[in-house]
């Protein structure tokens, strides 16, 4: 899946997850000044932003299918090495990184071995691969309370729970299968506090990924049902705190 929105509706929608995990990813995969990285999938710049800060931009190269984001990266980083490119053929050569990560990603390539596998390519042998995705499966990821509310009203849906990565082990079967070695998994997790209820809810309604694509599709009434089943959820009225947690693995190319 490519992610053709304006890359500030990402940012509300996803974005205020994914920024604080790009720092919790990056100190778990263990990130080292004097490191090259590669960024891939690297949307608005969420983990890239974390890259640059501990690397410097002349060390740090990113890459993203979709082109709202990659205009939106080359902006906010004028200096950094951006491509538009899928995981599944990444625009550099053998051997170039130490460290590559995709961070939030795997669930959307549409071969993940394959992509997980050109991203080994572009390491340097002994240099580490890593990704992390939503634990969708577990109700555990940030899009949990729309699902969760979803299900509950239409237990015919198709949520994310089915996508690649979203289930325990997947991550570290698809890193195996790519051929990387020495793989390591865990957890990694952020909390989010939410001022209000309408904050929360607000970017569902911007058409950005699934769930967004889904609220989309509903008709005015359907998506206010869903909208008071979401609410329903929470106990606080005022604000209230959102606990994501995402499955991580690292392995070496």
């Amino acid at each position: 899946m490519t992610f053709e929105v304006a890359a500030q509706a990402y940012g509300r929608f996803m974005g205020r997850y994914s920024e604080p995990l790009g720092a919790v990813f990056a100190d778990w995969v263990g990130v080292r000044l004097g490191e090259r990285a590669l960024d891939v999938g690297c949307g608005p710049g969420a983990l890239t932003s974390v890259l640059i800060d501990r690397l410097g931009c002349g060390q740090v190269a990113a890459a993203d299918p979709s082109e709202p984001f990659v205009h939106a990266i080359r902006a906010r980083f004028p200096d950094l090495v951006v491509h538009r490119a899928p995981a599944e053929q990444l625009p550099f050569g053998d051997d170039e990184f130490d460290q590559t990560l995709a961070q939030l990603v795997v669930h959307f390539m549409q071969d993940p071995v394959t992509g997980l596998a050109e991203m080994a390519r572009v390491t340097k042998p002994g240099g580490q691969v890593s990704a992390c995705t939503w634990d969708l499966a577990g109700d555990r990821s940030p899009l949990n309370p729309l699902w969760s509310a979803a299900r509950r009203l239409d237990p015919r849906i198709t949520d994310e729970s089915h996508l690649a990565g979203a289930r325990e082990g997947q991550l570290e079967a698809l890193s195996r299968d790519a051929g990387l070695t020495d793989v390591e998994s865990g957890e990694i997790a952020v909390t989010v506090t939410h001022p209000s209820f309408d904050e929360w809810w607000e970017p569902f309604t911007l058409g950005v990924g699934p769930a967004g694509d889904y609220v989309k599709s509903l008709d005015p009434q359907e998506r206010s049902a869903l909208r008071e089943e979401c609410r329903s959820g929470f106990q606080d009225e005022g604000a209230f705190e959102v606990t994501a947690v995402a499955w991580a693995v690292r392995g070496r190319a």
